[in-house]
């Protein structure tokens, strides 16, 4: 039992009836939140202690709305937010936070499941449903309990490996339009994923070192990424191109000169999968099309890992089995200083005999 500071408030902290208890003491005094505390130890030890029934004030929809204001808006991929926000009032409605209960969310997931929606998807669904009621439980004093807490994330499957064939590139490139042409030769070139792509900036392009930098990457981390001859010339064709027009401070945008958003981009690349006739490629396939690429040319998984951002090895050792070749060297070695020949077949084999 004890006291931490938050937000300028004393909040008490303990174990009550089997469960943890948080609760704000209300007041910013600490010989106040401590006399506090020490009634809530009296109440304990004699049995009078109990959380007065509170009225259920707050709605799921005021809940998800104050969500989006205060914790969504200051993220990157705010429209995300927005479309999963969107899909979780669609089933749950508007009923009192304290009517969200596992078996309700477990009802969500079976929806979300029979919509044809992916276990990654619904995954962040969860996560940003648990996110919320968190907040609701910690900060804002708004419910008392937790439900998604109780209930198991999905097992993802992210076994998929699709990657671009060269042939296939090559009717991409001449069937897309030139704004999709340039995101695809990028995006193959450099592994970056579509979030990254779209919010690159010329402040995050140094021609001289011929590097692009995110600055703020999928893993909260900024990344510096060397660029072959391929992205150099792009981004220097695109930099000549910006220096006649409107100037804009992202790299990719519209011909008007506005941001790119995930919706325009997702609608132009299937529009110019469809006209190549290439099906079963989404637009993180390139992302794979850069790793599977960098391995089958030799690239060791480190140099690939550190090139894609991954945090751990384990995500990019599944392009390990693209090139067996690259363990040759590891048996290899064992031959290495030997003076004699290890041609079994030339040896004359001398049978035992038993005594």
């Amino acid at each position: 039992m004890g006291l931490v500071k938050r937000n300028n408030t004393w909040w008490m902290s303990f174990t009550f009836q089997g469960r943890q208890v948080r609760r704000s003491t209300e007041t910013s005094d600490k010989k106040l939140a401590e006399a506090i505390l020490s009634k809530i130890r009296v109440q304990i030890v004699e049995g009078k202690y109990f959380e007065k029934p509170k009225e259920d004030p707050y709605t799921f929809s005021q809940l998800m709305d104050r969500y989006l204001k205060e914790h969504a808006s200051r993220r990157a991929h705010y429209r995300r937010y927005v479309n999963m926000v969107t899909n979780v009032k669609a089933f749950f409605g508007n009923p009192k936070l304290s009517q969200i209960t596992p078996k309700t969310i477990v009802a969500f997931k079976a929806k979300r499941y029979a919509d044809g929606v992916m276990p990654a998807t619904i995954n962040r669904e969860l996560a940003m449903l648990k996110k919320a009621f968190n907040l609701a439980c910690r900060e804002w004093e708004w419910a008392k309990d937790n439900p998604v807490c109780r209930v198991s994330m999905e097992k993802e499957q992210n076994s998929r490996d699709r990657w671009l064939t060269e042939q296939e590139e090559a009717r991409l490139l001449m069937a897309a339009p030139a704004w999709i042409r340039e995101v695809v030769t990028f995006a193959v070139n450099t592994g970056m994923r579509r979030g990254e792509i779209l919010a690159l900036t010329w402040a995050g392009v140094d021609f001289t070192r011929r590097t692009v930098t995110v600055f703020k990457s999928k893993n909260g981390e900024r990344r510096t990424i060397p660029v072959n001859q391929s992205v150099l010339e792009l981004l220097s064709h695109k930099f000549e191109q910006r220096r006649g027009s409107k100037e804009t401070a992202v790299v990719f945008c519209s011909e008007a000169g506005t941001e790119l958003d995930g919706s325009n981009l997702r609608r132009g690349f299937t529009a110019a999968l469809k006209a190549a006739q290439i099906e079963d490629l989404h637009f993180h396939d390139l992302r794979h099309t850069f790793a599977t690429r960098l391995v089958q040319a030799g690239v060791d998984l480190y140099k690939v890992q550190r090139l894609l951002g991954h945090k751990s090895p384990s995500m990019t050792q599944r392009y390990a089995h693209h090139y067996p070749e690259s363990l040759r060297d590891g048996v290899e070695i064992l031959d290495r200083g030997k003076t004699f020949s290890t041609n079994l077949a030339q040896r004359p084999f001398a049978p035992t005999v038993a005594m």
